[in-house]
C-alpha cells in the first residue's frame, strides 16, 4: 500500500534535462552488460511492475512478451500481473489521463520507449540518462513532493524508490561563477546519507541498472537478436566477397 500511495503521487518527469551548473550534469554510464543478463532483466521487470506500473503504462508492450527474457506465462501471471487478467494484455494502468492531469499538472508518460526517446548525442544514451536520473534524487523540503533531482531540477516526481535507497540530502556550496566573478552559483558537493535504505549503495545502483536494462529492453525487445543477426549477415557478406573475388579472378585470368 505504501508503494501504491507513493507512486500515485508520481508524475514521472523522464525528460532530458541537466543540473544547470557549469554546463550541466554529466550522465553516468549505464552498464551495458546488463542487457545480456537474463536475471538482471527479470529483476528489472519485477521492479518495473512494482514501482512504475501503478501510474505509468507501457501500452505498446504485452505481458507475454516477457517470455523473451526467460519467464514462463505462469511466472508472469503469478508474480508480475496486478492490473490485468490475461497474459496477452498490454501493460496499461487504470489511471484516467484527465484526472492525472488535474492531480499532477500532466499525465504520467507511457514508458514503453522511454529509454529510446531520451538519448542525447552529446551526453549519452537514453539508458545513461535514466541510470543517472534514478540515482540523483535527494530530499528537498522546499518542493511540494519533498524531493528534488540533480539530473532534472524541480521535477514533479517524488522518489518512489526511496525505501530501497534511503533518505539523502544534497550538499551545495556557493562559489564565484568562473565566467562572471561578480555572480555566485551553487555547486554540488555530494550527497549526505540521512537514513539507510533496505539496500546498500552498491545494491541500489545494481537494482537501478536492472530496472534501466528492462526499460531499454522494453523499447526494443528484439534488439539483442537484431545485433546478433547483423553480425552474422556481415560475416556472410565477408565470406561471399572473398568467393566472388576469387571467382572473378578465375573467369578473367585468360583475358588480357
Amino acid at each position: 500500500m505504501k508503494k501504491l500511495i507513493a507512486t500515485l503521487l508520481t508524475c514521472f518527469g523522464l525528460v532530458s534535462g541537466a543540473f544547470a551548473n557549469a554546463g550541466g550534469m554529466e550522465w553516468d554510464k549505464f552498464p551495458k552488460e546488463k542487457m545480456q543478463d537474463m536475471a538482471a532483466l527479470q529483476n528489472g521487470a519485477k521492479l518495473f511492475v512494482n514501482y512504475c506500473l501503478n501510474c505509468h503504462s507501457a501500452a505498446f508492450m504485452r505481458y507475454n512478451r516477457m517470455r523473451d527474457i526467460g519467464l514462463t506465462e505462469l511466472q508472469i501471471k503469478n508474480n508480475l500481473m496486478f492490473a490485468s487478467d490475461k497474459v496477452g494484455d498490454t501493460m496499461k494502468v487504470a489511471m484516467d489521463p484527465r484526472q492525472a492531469k488535474e492531480w499532477f499538472g500532466a499525465a504520467p508518460p507511457d514508458l514503453t520507449v522511454i529509454a529510446r526517446s531520451r538519448a542525447d548525442g552529446a551526453k549519452g544514451s537514453g539508458a545513461d540518462y535514466l541510470y543517472t536520473y534514478l540515482r540523483s534524487n535527494y530530499v528537498d523540503d522546499t518542493k511540494a513532493t519533498g524531493w528534488n533531482n540533480l539530473a532534472f531540477p524541480s521535477v514533479a516526481m517524488p522518489h518512489v524508490l526511496w525505501e530501497l535507497q534511503g533518505l539523502r540530502a544534497a550538499k551545495f556550496a556557493e562559489e564565484s561563477d568562473p565566467h562572471d566573478h561578480a555572480k555566485k552559483i551553487h555547486v554540488f558537493k555530494g550527497f549526505e546519507q540521512l537514513t539507510p535504505g533496505t539496500l546498500t549503495p552498491g545494491q541500489y545502483d545494481n537494482a537501478v541498472a536492472d530496472l534501466v536494462a528492462y526499460l531499454q529492453w522494453m523499447g526494443e525487445p528484439a534488439q539483442t537478436q537484431r545485433f546478433r543477426l547483423g553480425v552474422m549477415v556481415l560475416l556472410f557478406l565477408l565470406v561471399f566477397t572473398v568467393f566472388a573475388w576469387r571467382l572473378n579472378a578465375a573467369y578473367w585470368k585468360d583475358v588480357k
